[in-house]
């Protein structure tokens, strides 16, 4: 009859179709998580001011790693670029992650002079660059790169020493195919491609994209692997949530 309204009864949903509902989800999740973006904490100094230590960012695994069409048209390809912040595995230390700005791409030529980057003959402009007085010893070799031998560092590999003057081309250092040369933005205190080598491409997981959470975060609370070590770092966090969150820190865009 018109004017009166039927009662629509709605289906119950099944056991076995909520579970096949939370599987579509926890899959789904699995998924972002393992190959679209990952959660890192950044563990040192070494990119200061651009990365804090303590900053929670979120990596695009996708951009840089993945061909087009891989996983459909949404997700769009992009080559490593020069001034991109990666995230990687270090070549020497194999369960280490490690942040840096790529300086050079296969084919660039790179050499500092009195602490400025010349790439392929031009003086880079870095806006983003800290310069803090750092370790003297390695200052010779840091700033006159790679002009000047080494430091005595456990951090720099003997081959790293040979493989260096095989890529040298008068005073320019000539990045290979298939290597990034990459640098902190902290230029005076951070071990970086100076010290230890060329970034291989299979290394690069991802481009931080955003700062979700910032936490002052002593740097002891940080390279704490041990169970006591982790549940201190826990309980710190806890107690000091509100008052050492960097709040105007968080969602920024790491460049």
């Amino acid at each position: 009859m018109f004017g009166k309204k039927e009662k629509v009864e709605k289906k119950k949903e099944t056991l076995s179709e909520s579970i096949a509902s939370m599987a579509g989800v926890l899959v789904s999740a699995l998924f972002i998580i393992t190959f679209v973006v990952q959660s890192f904490v950044i563990p040192s100094g070494s990119m200061e001011n651009t990365l804090l230590i303590g900053d929670h960012v979120f990596v695009d695994r996708l951009a840089p790693a993945l061909k087009a069409g891989y996983i459909g048209p949404l997700l769009a390809y992009r080559e490593i670029h020069r001034g991109d912040v990666i995230v990687f595995v270090h070549p020497a230390t194999p369960d280490m992650y490690v942040v840096k700005r790529v300086i050079g791409i296969p084919g660039d030529r790179i050499h500092l002079h009195d602490g400025v980057v010349y790439r392929n003959g031009e003086a880079l402009r870095e806006p983003y660059v800290l310069h803090v007085p750092g370790d003297e010893m390695a200052r010779a070799f840091r700033d006159e790169f790679p002009k000047n031998s080494p430091p005595p560092y456990r951090e720099v590999p003997p081959e790293w020493t040979l493989l260096m003057r095989e890529n040298t081309k008068g005073e320019d250092l000539v990045v290979p195919d298939g290597d990034y040369f990459g640098m902190g933005d902290n230029r005076d205190n951070s071990l970086d491609s100076r010290f230890w080598g060329f970034i291989p491409r299979q290394n690069i997981i991802g481009r931080p994209m955003f700062i979700y959470w910032s936490f002052d975060t002593p740097p002891d609370r940080i390279i704490g692997t041990s169970l006591a070590d982790r549940a201190g770092s826990f309980f710190y966090t806890v107690i000091h949530f509100f008052d050492r969150t960097r709040w105007r820190r968080m969602f920024h865009l790491v460049r």
